[in-house]
């Protein structure tokens, strides 16, 4: 009975055996097909080898730098391509070829630029510029109105300067000057004539300026081998800051006289027979400044420069001279001049008449606020030597 049951056993598992074997057969078969049925259809849709080397640089064209050097990009100067170089119109060209013509555009700026720059020169050396030049004041003194205007100005920081361009030996200079207006105070104002050193000689105009509503204080001085203290002081008859008044210097071998529109105000002659220095031997300069000196300018620099009112301006306008100009050691008025006699230089020969006189005797005496030959105090061991001759002298005419 056993051996029975073994052998019915064993030939029912066979027929199980086969049919697994023949299953996993049929899928590798089916596998294997499907692999080959897929890789011959990706080949069926892939492109040839030729058309991808004509459509792939199509698309990245902009890779190729020789293509973008030639054909997509050009330099201002149609210079070449240079690889990371940005051109720009907003530039000048990368690496200029030195042959390279400078572009019209360029060379139409520079002409009209030069252009203005001469013009203005030109219309600058007119006037007052012909003869004076600013000196000093780092642009506060200005030439207007193609050179016939002349500035100076005044702030906290620095006043400013001009002189003469020329140097004299005697002359009679004219110049019109507006003062500055309303409130002055501390600044001064000066046009005057001076050589140059410690025996320096010089003759003075300084306008002293005041509070608003009160006068200028017109200083005058006199300086002979740097010696001054000859100082005559006036109040003006007008109001100088409203309008141009005309301010003259008469220097002669014989007499200096000052002018105030032509009225003289003060006279100093030559009394060197006397011992008196006179200034006849150093050539002058023209010069003029606007600075401040409020220690002493106004009230005895009780009152001082009020910042607030700045810029401070004066102004001078229609300079005019009759004159003996120095160059190279010697005198255009020389002896040997034939013109010396002439109608030219018959300045050179001018005295007060007695009309003249008249009138600076009314300023002396109406306007004068100060004359150091009336001040004993200052000159306690005697007043100087051309007070007393010239008070001498008077006393022997009225004698």
């Amino acid at each position: 009975m056993h051996m029975h049951r073994s052998s019915s056993s064993s030939s029912s598992c066979l027929p199980s055996l086969c049919s697994l074997h023949t299953f996993i057969g049929l899928a590798v078969i089916l596998c294997v097909y499907f692999t080959l049925q897929t890789s011959i259809s990706l080949q069926d849709k892939s492109l040839p080898s030729e058309q991808i080397k004509t459509v792939l640089p199509s698309s990245l064209e902009f890779l190729q730098p020789q293509r973008l050097q030639s054909k997509n990009i050009r330099l201002v100067d149609q210079q070449p391509f240079r690889p990371y170089e940005i051109p720009s119109t907003d530039q000048p060209p990368p690496y200029p070829k030195p042959e390279t013509p400078t572009p019209k555009t360029t060379t139409t700026t520079k002409t009209t630029t030069t252009t203005t720059t001469t013009t203005t020169e030109t219309e600058v050396l007119g006037g007052l510029a012909e003869d004076f030049v600013i000196t000093w004041g780092d642009h506060r003194g200005k030439f207007h109105e193609n050179g016939s205007l002349l500035t100076l100005s005044l702030d906290k920081h620095s006043g400013s300067g001009f002189e003469s361009k020329n140097k004299y030996l005697f002359a009679r200079i004219d110049m019109k000057i507006k003062l500055i207006p309303n409130n002055s105070a501390g600044t001064v104002t000066t046009f005057y004539m001076s050589s140059n050193g410690t025996t320096h000689d010089e003759i003075d105009f300084e306008f002293l300026g005041n509070t608003t509503g009160q006068p200028y204080t017109l200083h005058t001085n006199i300086y002979c081998q740097g010696k001054g203290n000859r100082e005559q002081q006036f109040y003006l008859w007008f109001d100088p800051t409203t309008d141009f008044h005309s301010y003259s210097i008469l220097w002669t071998p014989s007499r200096i006289v000052f002018f105030v529109d032509d009225t003289p105000i003060r006279e100093f002659k030559n009394m060197e027979s006397f011992g008196v220095p006179f200034p006849n031997k150093q050539p002058m300069r023209i010069i003029s400044s606007l600075w401040n000196a409020d220690d002493w300018a106004t009230q005895g620099g009780k009152v001082h420069t009020d910042w607030s009112k700045a810029p401070f301006v004066a102004s001078f306008r229609d300079f005019s001279a009759s004159s003996c100009v120095w160059a190279f050691g010697s005198s255009s008025c020389d002896g040997s001049d034939p013109e010396l006699m002439g109608s030219e230089n018959g300045w050179l020969r001018e005295e007060l008449d007695s009309k003249s006189l008249e009138k600076m005797k009314w300023v002396q005496k109406n306007h004068m606020t100060y004359n150091y030959c009336n001040d004993k105090l200052r000159f306690h061991e005697g007043l100087p030597k051309e007070c007393t001759i010239r008070r001498s002298k008077r006393g022997r005419q009225r004698q």
